[in-house]
């Protein structure tokens, strides 16, 4: 059963993270070279950075797996996986400014976990109707599922490319 979240995607991204890492220290500010935007996914030591398409409230639904999901991505936009190490065994999933101590957390077996990202409306979202803004369907919609995994190296499963606007 997924737990369902609306995120402030601001600058363009929202955060996955351990919960006994730092705001300091996961690494988090460094991840976003050229290639990551591009790929909608920064890897830090201790955190995730998901990139999305807008800069304004993203609905999330989080779903906790005990195995690898099945291949979905033709129903989205964009699909990203990534390993990322649950030490403590709690993630939390927040917006890029959220104040942490605020932030979703969820229990999961402590140790390497893979986190798959699945976007979609991109399209709608960040480009949407001016007579219509504001509307459900111009939100980004993103599922991320999350399992225990040894480590691996990031995934690129689906890329969606914006138009030149």
């Amino acid at each position: 059963m997924a737990t369902n979240l609306e995120l402030f995607a601001d600058y363009f991204q929202i955060h996955l993270m351990d919960d006994d890492s730092e705001a300091t220290e996961t690494g988090i500010g460094d991840v976003w070279t050229e290639q990551a935007v591009l790929d909608g996914l920064g890897v830090g030591e201790h955190a995730l950075a998901i990139g999305t398409a807008v800069n304004v409230f993203v609905e999330v639904a989080i779903d906790l797996l005990s195995g690898r999901p099945d291949d979905d991505s033709g129903d989205f936009d964009h699909v990203v996986e990534a390993s990322l190490n649950l030490a403590s065994g709690r993630l939390v999933v927040a917006g890029c400014t959220e104040h942490l101590p605020d932030a979703a957390r969820f229990d999961m077996p402590a140790g390497w976990t893979r986190v798959r990202t699945s976007r979609r409306n991109l399209q709608a979202a960040a480009f949407p109707d001016p007579e219509c803004e504001d509307e459900p369907e111009d939100k980004e919609e993103i599922r991320i599922q999350v399992w225990p995994a040894l480590h691996s190296q990031p995934d690129i499963i689906k890329r969606w490319t914006p138009p030149n606007a």
